[in-house]
C-alpha cells in the first residue's frame, strides 16, 4: 500500500504540461481577455468621439457570432434548401458549404490593429512613395449626412495602392471595409486583411448559394452602417479610361433598402488619380495582349526590373518618388432622396426593373466619380503631347498649350492641382516625370514622345481625356 509509484518522466512532463494549460485556461486566459477586451472597448469610445462616421457595433461584433448569425440567417437556410433541391445533396453538405462561404466572407475587424498598426503603414506607404493631396471635397456635403445613415465610397479603380491611399486620407472620417478579390486570399496577407476590415469576394461566381451568403452579408453590414468602399468597375482600368459599372455590390446593398425607413442610404463619389501608377505597364501588357494574359516570368521581371530602376536613381539621388497622388471627395447621393425625385423602387420592382434602375444609378454614380478626378502635371503633360504625337515641341510650345489646357479645364469645373500655386512649376514637374521615365526625349529643350512609349503616354492622357471632350 507504501510502495511509491513510479511515473515515467515523459508522463511527468506531459501531465504537467496538461495540467499548466487548465490552469491557463480556466484562471488566467478569461482575465486576459477581459483586461484586452476592456482596453479595445475604451478606445473605440476614445475613436467614436473623433471619427465623422462612428464605429458600429456591427463591426466589432466577434467573428464567430457574425459566421453563426450569417449561416442562420433566413434568407440563407432558404438558399440551402432551394441548393439541396437543385443540386440533389443532403442537407448537411450544404450547411456545411454555406458556412464555409460565410467564414471564407465574414471579416475580423481589430480597430487597434486598424488605428495603430493599418494607420501608420497607410500613412507611411503613401507618403514613401507620393506627394499625396486631396484637391477638393464636399466637406458641407459630408458633414451634412444623418448620423444614423449607412455610406458607401464609390472609387474608380487605377491601382491597388487606392485602398491604401483611401484609408489614409479617410482615417479621420472611420474604418473603412474593403470588398478583396481572390488575390489576397494568401498567407499571411489574408490574416492581415481580414483584420483590417476587408471582406473577401469571388468575382464572377455562379454558385447561386454562395452569391445569396454574400449578398446577406453586404446586406446586413450595410443595414449595420458599415461604412464601406466599393469599386464598380470590377478591376483596374487597363487603358486609363474610366470602366463600365459592374452592379453586383450596389445590387445587394439597394434590395435590402427601403427610401421609407429610419435610416438612409448614402453614396460618396470618390476619384483618385496618379502622376504615376505601380503597374502601369504591367496593365499595359495584359491590356496589348488581348485575351492572352501575361505569363508569370514577365510579371516578375518586369516588378524586378521596377524596383531596381527606382534603387537606382534613389542611390543617385535622382528620385522625386513618384510624383502627386490625389484623392477628391464628390458630393453625396442620399438613395431617400434619389428614389424620391425618380420614382425608383429597389425593393418592390422585379428583378429585370431593378437591374435597371440600379444600372441606371451606378452609371450616375460614375459619372459624378469622373467629374471629380484630379489633374495632376504627369496627366496634363501626357495628353498635350499625346495629342502632339509625332511632333517636336518646345518648352514654350508645351507651356503655351498648358495655360491654355488649364484654362480650359478649370473653367468646365474639373479640379486641376497646381503645386505650390505656380502654374510653371506644374509643367516642369509634368515634363521631369515623363523624361525621367524615358516616356519623353528632352534634347536642348525641345520634346518629342518616345515613338516605343506612345501606348503609355495615351494611358496617363486618357486618365482626363474624358474632362476635356
Amino acid at each position: 500500500m507504501n510502495d511509491p509509484v513510479i511515473v515515467p518522466f515523459w508522463l511527468a512532463v506531459a501531465v504537467s504540461l496538461l495540467a499548466s494549460w487548465a490552469l491557463l485556461e480556466r484562471l488566467l486566459v478569461p482575465g486576459v481577455r477581459w483586461f484586452f477586451r476592456r482596453r479595445l472597448n475604451l478606445a473605440i469610445d476614445e475613436l467614436n468621439q473623433r471619427l465623422d462616421l462612428r464605429l458600429p457595433a456591427f463591426k466589432v461584433t466577434r467573428r464567430k457570432i457574425l459566421i453563426e448569425q450569417l449561416t442562420y440567417d433566413p434568407q440563407v437556410l432558404a438558399a440551402v434548401e432551394a441548393y439541396c433541391a437543385e443540386e440533389g445533396i443532403p442537407h448537411k453538405v450544404a450547411m456545411d458549404k454555406a458556412e464555409r462561404y460565410a467564414r471564407e466572407i465574414v471579416p475580423s475587424f481589430n480597430a487597434y490593429l486598424y488605428f495603430r498598426f493599418g494607420n501608420w503603414l497607410a500613412r507611411s506607404a503613401a507618403r514613401f512613395l507620393y506627394r499625396v493631396r486631396m484637391v477638393y471635397s464636399d466637406e458641407a456635403g459630408i458633414q451634412a449626412i444623418a448620423p444614423d445613415s449607412s455610406v458607401v465610397f464609390v472609387m474608380n479603380h487605377r491601382s491597388n495602392m487606392d485602398y491604401i491611399l483611401l484609408a489614409y486620407m479617410a482615417v479621420n472620417r472611420s474604418a473603412l471595409s474593403y470588398a478583396v478579390g481572390e488575390w489576397a486570399r494568401v498567407w499571411p496577407v489574408q490574416q492581415l486583411i481580414r483584420s483590417l476590415g476587408a471582406y473577401f469576394v469571388r468575382r464572377n461566381s455562379g454558385n447561386k448559394l454562395y452569391r445569396r451568403v454574400l449578398a446577406r452579408y453586404v446586406q446586413k453590414a450595410t443595414q449595420a452602417r458599415v461604412v464601406q468602399a466599393v469599386f464598380p468597375e470590377g478591376g483596374l482600368s487597363r487603358d486609363g479610361k474610366p470602366g463600365e459599372p459592374k452592379i453586383g455590390l450596389l445590387d445587394y446593398m439597394l434590395r435590402a433598402f427601403k427610401p421609407a425607413g429610419n435610416s438612409d442610404l448614402v453614396f460618396i463619389p470618390v476619384a483618385v488619380n496618379y502622376d504615376r501608377v505601380l503597374e502601369d505597364r504591367s496593365l499595359l501588357m495584359d491590356y496589348r495582349a488581348g485575351d492572352q494574359r501575361p505569363t508569370r516570368r514577365q510579371i516578375i521581371g518586369n516588378t524586378l526590373g521596377f524596383i531596381g530602376r527606382n534603387i537606382g536613381l534613389m542611390l543617385r539621388g535622382g528620385w522625386y518618388r513618384f510624383g502627386y497622388a490625389a484623392v477628391n471627395f464628390g458630393t453625396p447621393i442620399s438613395m431617400t432622396q434619389y428614389a424620391a425625385q425618380n420614382g425608383a423602387d429597389f425593393t418592390g420592382s422585379p428583378r429585370e426593373k431593378r437591374v435597371e434602375l440600379v444600372k441606371q444609378l451606378a452609371d450616375e454614380i460614375m459619372e459624378a466619380v469622373g467629374g471629380i478626378v484630379p489633374v495632376l502635371p504627369a496627366s496634363l503633360i501626357a495628353w498635350i503631347l499625346a495629342e502632339e504625337e509625332g511632333k517636336t515641341l518646345s518648352e514654350l510650345d508645351i507651356k503655351t498649350r498648358a495655360y491654355q489646357l488649364m484654362d480650359k479645364l478649370e473653367n468646365a469645373g474639373a479640379h486641376v492641382h497646381i503645386p505650390r500655386g505656380d502654374r510653371s512649376y506644374t509643367i516642369r514637374v509634368g515634363l521631369r516625370m515623363l523624361v525621367l521615365r524615358h516616356i519623353v526625349e528632352e534634347d536642348d529643350l525641345l520634346y518629342r514622345v518616345v515613338p516605343a512609349e506612345s501606348k503609355i503616354l495615351r494611358y496617363y492622357a486618357d486618365s482626363i481625356a474624358h474632362l476635356i471632350d
